[in-house]
């Protein structure tokens, strides 16, 4: 009987463990899931905003806290060019993390600044992971004087684009307005509807793009692909306008050939006043 009850107590107590065992596995599943949640983010370039909570650690002031934001297989990169070269490398983690053997530090690039006033810099840049945005996550950085220090970054605000001076903001009131529009690009045997209309709405702008042919089944503004509007007559899209007054480079893709084609294309827009 004594065997019996101590091989139940036993019993008991393997079945206890498997549990806790199973539990904190799922826990370290669910984490390892979130962290690695692929980005809502299509394939392509954009301009974010990159911001620490500590005023030495920022992206340079020329570029007005904008970064490039890589997307790629659904991983996300940004590249930010800092201050000066005083931060030598940094690493994706705490500090702690940052000086164990085989810690993958980030070695700086050699980024060429121009300021307003015309004055040119060297100063490094960095690729940096991005794990997700709008919310903190670690970076961290070591300085030439070879101490370690930790802070918590976010990314936020990505717009198509892959120039951190772009206006990535219209500056006008939301409402519907008339645009002129110059094409270049191409054979010159397709044109474009000009003018042409240009929604403004919190800030971002729309241009509805009216091609002179039927055969075009995509365009590509910075990487991110976008369809036709209409099922009939001529090719009509809606697309971001990252600037005024400035080319805007995108891609149209033609089904009039043998087959597909992309073409290169640029697109001036002015407003009509």
């Amino acid at each position: 009987m004594k065997k019996t009850r101590f091989s139940r107590s036993l019993l008991v107590l393997t079945v206890i463990l498997s549990m806790m065992a199973l539990a904190l596995t799922g826990c370290g599943e669910s984490s390892r899931q979130a962290e690695n949640e692929k980005p809502e983010l299509e394939d392509g370039t954009y301009v974010a905003t990159f911001k620490s909570g500590h005023p030495m650690f920022h992206v340079n002031d020329a570029n007005n806290d904008k970064g490039i934001l890589t997307v790629k297989d659904g991983k996300m990169t940004i590249h930010v060019s800092l201050q000066s070269k005083k931060i030598v490398n940094l690493f994706y983690g705490n500090k702690e993390d940052a000086q164990k053997d085989g810690a993958d530090i980030i070695q700086p690039t050699k980024d060429k600044i121009v300021y307003d006033d015309g004055y040119e810099d060297e100063v490094y840049g960095f690729d940096i992971p991005v794990p997700y945005l709008n919310k903190e996550f670690e970076v961290s950085l070591i300085g030439t004087h070879g101490n370690w220090y930790t802070h918590k970054v976010v990314v936020s605000d990505p717009v198509p684009g892959d120039d951190v001076h772009q206006n990535t903001e219209i500056d006008l009131e939301d409402g519907e307005y008339e645009v002129e529009t110059k094409l270049e690009g191409g054979t010159g045997k397709a044109t474009i509807a000009s003018p042409a209309k240009m929604v403004v709405k919190n800030g971002e702008a729309t241009l509805t793009v009216e091609w002179s042919s039927p055969y075009y089944d995509y365009m590509k503004v910075n990487g991110k692909k976008y369809r036709p509007v209409n099922e009939e007559g001529d090719s009509v899209f809606e697309i971001p306008v990252i600037k005024l007054n400035e080319p805007i480079k995108v891609t149209a893709d033609t089904t009039a050939m043998s087959e597909p084609h992309e073409i290169d294309y640029k697109i001036t827009c002015t407003l009509n006043k």
